[in-house]
C-alpha cells in the first residue's frame, strides 16, 4: 500500500478522500489555489500544496498537479471527481512521472468519454443502447436524414462533455435544424469539440447507475445499482441505493450488463455505468454511458454494501487483486443522499456565496464509518463559500431498514441540520422528499422540474397567509429588546411601553426570500410580544435563548415552542438576518423607511408601465438577484429597455440585469467590485418622467 497520497481535488470529496487515507495510515496532500489556501481540505491534510490560480485553473493543470505529487513524495494521486478526474492528460502525465493514477487506463477514460465510441463498443458486447447514430463526424444533413431511422421524439447529445449542457430535445423535423445550430455552438464553447450524437427519447425515464470495481487481473463485479432519477436541469440532488424499480432479476441482469461494459474496455478500479430505464418497463433498459471515476453518490453504495469505496479504489490501484466475489455483495437496508447546494431556491436556484456563519451537523459525522446518519461537507463554520466553484456544499445521507426508515432519518437530518450566512436547498429538499411521488417511488427524471414548477404559486399562497416563523424571528430579533420573562425592566427598552397609553407598536420591514418585502408591528417584549403583519392576524410570539451557542433559540409562537438558529449581522450599510427554521436557511434584510418608500414607488412605476400609463416619477432601482463579481457593466447615459445594465458572476454562471425601461443609466458599480444580495447596482431615469 502507498505511505502518502496527493488528492488533486478540494471541498467536500477531497475531505472524504482524506479522512480515508487517514484511517488506513497514509499521510495526505492537498493541493490548492490561493483562494483555497484556508479551504476544509487544507487544514485536514497532513500537508498542502499551492497552485496557481484563483479559480479552478490551478485544478485543471495536470502537469502543475502531478509536479507537486513529486514535490511532496507521493506515490500516487487521487483525482476524486470532476476537475481532472476523467481527463486522460492526468493519467499520462502520472504514467510519465512513474506515480500511480487512482483510476482506470488512459484508454478506458479516452473511449468513454466519447460517447459514440462507448456506445458502439458496448454495442458490440451486446449491451442494450437506444436507438441512434453511432458516428461522431456527422455534418448537420447527415443528422437530419439519419433522424427519420432514429425516429421522434429525439435527443441532440454532444458527443464530448456532460451535465446536460448542449442537450436539446426535439420532437418534430421542422425543429431540427435550429436545435443541431444551438447544440454545436454549446458543445464548442463548452468542450472544444462541436461533433452531435442523436438519441431516441424516452419521455418518461428512469435514471439508473450500477456501480463497478475491477482490478488489474480481469476480475469486475458490480455492487448494486443507485437510482438518480431525481434531477434539476440534469443534475442529480438525490440518489438512493437500491432502486425501487429494480427486482432481483432485473438487478442480476443489469448488473451484468454493467460488469460486461467494464470489461469491454479493460476497466480497472471503481467506476459507474449509466443506464436509461424507462418508467413503465424497468427492465428494458438501455446503457447511457459511463464514468470512469468515483461518484458523488457513492456515500450510499457504501451504506447498503459496507465496503469503502475509496478504500477500494487504493487497494486496486496498489496492485491488489479483489478480496471478494460477486456472491459475497449483499445489500442491507437502504440508503439515501441528498446534496445541499448554496443555492436561493425561491431565487430561481440563483447560487449563494458568503462567509458560513455556522454550519451545525446535527450530531452527523461524516466518512464511511458513519451509521446510520451521515454528512459530508467541504466547509465549517468560518468558512467561505466562493463563486469560483460549484455551489455543492455537503451531502446529507441516512440508512434504513427499509425506504420508507431512510427516507424519514433523512428529513430528520435535514431538518436538524443549521447551515447560516448562505442560502441553501435544504427546505427545499425536505419538501421534494415529502411529495407523494417520491415516496411511493414513483419517480421519472421530469418530476423535479414539475415539482419546482408549482414552487411559485406555493410560495404566493404562503405570501398571503400569517408570518412564516423565519420573519417572526427576524422581526423579533430587529423590533424588541432583550427584556428577560420575569427580570428587572430596563425603563430604556424599545419595547413600546408609553405613559398612560397602550404600548405603541414598532414597525419592521423585512425583505425576505425572493425579494418579497412586508412590514410587521412588534409590539412588546422579546419574551412576550405580539407581531402582527400590516393587514394581517397578529401572533402571539416569544423568543428566548435555549442555552449554549449564542446563535440557538427557542421561538414560541401561539402556544407552541421549537428551536431555531439565528444571527444577526451588518452586510454593508444593511442589518441582515439569518434564520434556520427546520433545516430551512433564510435571509431577512431590514428595510428602513427610504427603502420602502423607494421599493413601493418602483412598484407603481411596474404597475403603470405595465399598464401603458405615463411615465412615473422618480428613477428605477436595479438591485443584485444574487452575491458575486461585476463581469460588465454597460455605459452611463441613455439606455434602450432590455439591454443588459449589470452583469454579475457567481459560480461560473452569469447573470445579466436588464434595464427594466429606456431612460438615463446611472451605473453604481465598477467591473470586479463584489456585490452583495439585494443591493442597488444602477439606477435609470425613466423616460418622459418629470
Amino acid at each position: 500500500m502507498f505511505t502518502r497520497v496527493l488528492v488533486a481535488n478540494r471541498g467536500e470529496i477531497a475531505c472524504r478522500v482524506i479522512a480515508t487515507l487517514r484511517r488506513l495510515g497514509i499521510r495526505s496532500v492537498a493541493v490548492h489555489t490561493p483562494v483555497d489556501a484556508d479551504a476544509r481540505h487544507v487544514r485536514e491534510a497532513d500537508e498542502a500544496v499551492l497552485l496557481a490560480g484563483d479559480g479552478p485553473g490551478g485544478y485543471l493543470d495536470a502537469d502543475a498537479v502531478v509536479a507537486a505529487a513529486l514535490a511532496a513524495g507521493a506515490e500516487a494521486i487521487h483525482p476524486g471527481y470532476g476537475f481532472l478526474s476523467e481527463n486522460p492528460a492526468l493519467a499520462r502525465a502520472c504514467d510519465a512521472a512513474g506515480i500511480v493514477f487512482v483510476g482506470p487506463p488512459v484508454r478506458a477514460i479516452e473511449t468513454m468519454a466519447d460517447k459514440v465510441a462507448a456506445k458502439r463498443l458496448v454495442a458490440q458486447h451486446e449491451v442494450p443502447v437506444l436507438p441512434g447514430t453511432l458516428d461522431s463526424s456527422l455534418p448537420d444533413d447527415a443528422l437530419v436524414a439519419a433522424a427519420e431511422d432514429v425516429g421522434f421524439p429525439l435527443l441532440v447529445k454532444p458527443v464530448a462533455g456532460g451535465g446536460g449542457k448542449g442537450m436539446v430535445v426535439v420532437r418534430d423535423a421542422a425543429a431540427l435544424p435550429d436545435a443541431l445550430a444551438s447544440a454545436r455552438r454549446v458543445a464548442r464553447s463548452a468542450f472544444g469539440d462541436d461533433g452531435l450524437l442523436l438519441e431516441r427519447l424516452v419521455d418518461t425515464p428512469r435514471h439508473v447507475e450500477v456501480q463497478v470495481l475491477a482490478d488489474t487481473a480481469g476480475t469486475v463485479v458490480h455492487l448494486g445499482e443507485r437510482e438518480c432519477t431525481l434531477q434539476r436541469r440534469h443534475q442529480k440532488i438525490v440518489e438512493e441505493a437500491p432502486s425501487p424499480a429494480l427486482d432481483d432479476a432485473a438487478r442480476d441482469r443489469m448488473g451484468q450488463a454493467a460488469c460486461e461494459v467494464a470489461r469491454s474496455v479493460g476497466y480497472v478500479g471503481v467506476g459507474t455505468v449509466e443506464f436509461l430505464v424507462p418508467a413503465e418497463a424497468p427492465d428494458d433498459f438501455s446503457f447511457i454511458e459511463m464514468n470512469t471515476r468515483l461518484q458523488v453518490e457513492h456515500p450510499v453504495t457504501e451504506m447498503v454494501t459496507g465496503h469503502d469505496l475509496v478504500e477500494a479504489q487504493l487497494r486496486v490501484a496498489a496492485g491488489e487483486k479483489l478480496w471478494f466475489a460477486q456472491d459475497d455483495v449483499h445489500l442491507t437496508g437502504h440508503a439515501i443522499e441528498a446534496r445541499i447546494y448554496a443555492e436561493a431556491p425561491a431565487r430561481d436556484f440563483l447560487p449563494s456565496v458568503g462567509d458560513v456563519l455556522l454550519l451545525d451537523d446535527a450530531g452527523a459525522a461524516p466518512g464511511p464509518t458513519a451509521f446510520p446518519l451521515r454528512l459530508d461537507a467541504g466547509v465549517e463554520t468560518g468558512d467561505a463559500v466562493t463563486g469560483y466553484f460549484d455551489p455543492m456544499i455537503a451531502k446529507a445521507v441516512a440508512h434504513g431498514t427499509d425506504r420508507d426508515e431512510a427516507l424519514s432519518r433523512l428529513d430528520g437530518l435535514l431538518s436538524r441540520l443549521t447551515v447560516l450566512g448562505v442560502e441553501t436547498n435544504t427546505g427545499f429538499l425536505r419538501d421534494l422528499l415529502a411529495d407523494p411521488d417520491v415516496r411511493s417511488g414513483r419517480m421519472d427524471t421530469g418530476l423535479v422540474d414539475r415539482f419546482t414548477a408549482g414552487l411559485a404559486e406555493r410560495s404566493a399562497a404562503a405570501a398571503d397567509g400569517p408570518p412564516d416563523a423565519g420573519a417572526v424571528v427576524a422581526a423579533l430579533l430587529t423590533g424588541t429588546s432583550p427584556q428577560p420573562a420575569g427580570g428587572p425592566t430596563d425603563p430604556w427598552a424599545a419595547d413600546g411601553w408609553r405613559l398612560n397609553a397602550a404600548p405603541a407598536p414598532r414597525r419592521v420591514g423585512l425583505r425576505g426570500p425572493g425579494g418579497t418585502e412586508a412590514d410587521l408591528d412588534v409590539t412588546g417584549g422579546r419574551h412576550a410580544a405580539t407581531v402582527v403583519p400590516v393587514g394581517g392576524e397578529p401572533v402571539a410570539a416569544a423568543l428566548r435563548p435555549a442555552g449554549g451557542s449564542s446563535h440557538r433559540w427557542l421561538l414560541t409562537t401561539d402556544g407552541r415552542t421549537r428551536p431555531v438558529s439565528a444571527v444577526v449581522t451588518p452586510a454593508g450599510d444593511d442589518t441582515v438576518v439569518w434564520v434556520s427554521v427546520d433545516g430551512d436557511t433564510a435571509l431577512y434584510t431590514v428595510v428602513d423607511r427610504s427603502s420602502r418608500a423607494s421599493s413601493r414607488r418602483q412598484e407603481r412605476a411596474a404597475a403603470a408601465a405595465a399598464a401603458g400609463a405615463p411615465a412615473a416619477v422618480g428613477p428605477v432601482e436595479l438591485r443584485a438577484q444574487m452575491p458575486g463579481t461585476v463581469t460588465a457593466t454597460h455605459p452611463a447615459g441613455p439606455v434602450d429597455a432590455g439591454a443588459p445594465v449589470v452583469v454579475v458572476e457567481a459560480m461560473k454562471m452569469e447573470h445579466p440585469l436588464t434595464a427594466p425601461a429606456a431612460g438615463t443609466l446611472r451605473v453604481l458599480v465598477n467591473t470586479g467590485d463584489q456585490v452583495r444580495l439585494d443591493q442597488v447596482v444602477a439606477v435609470v431615469e425613466r423616460e418622459g418622467a418629470s
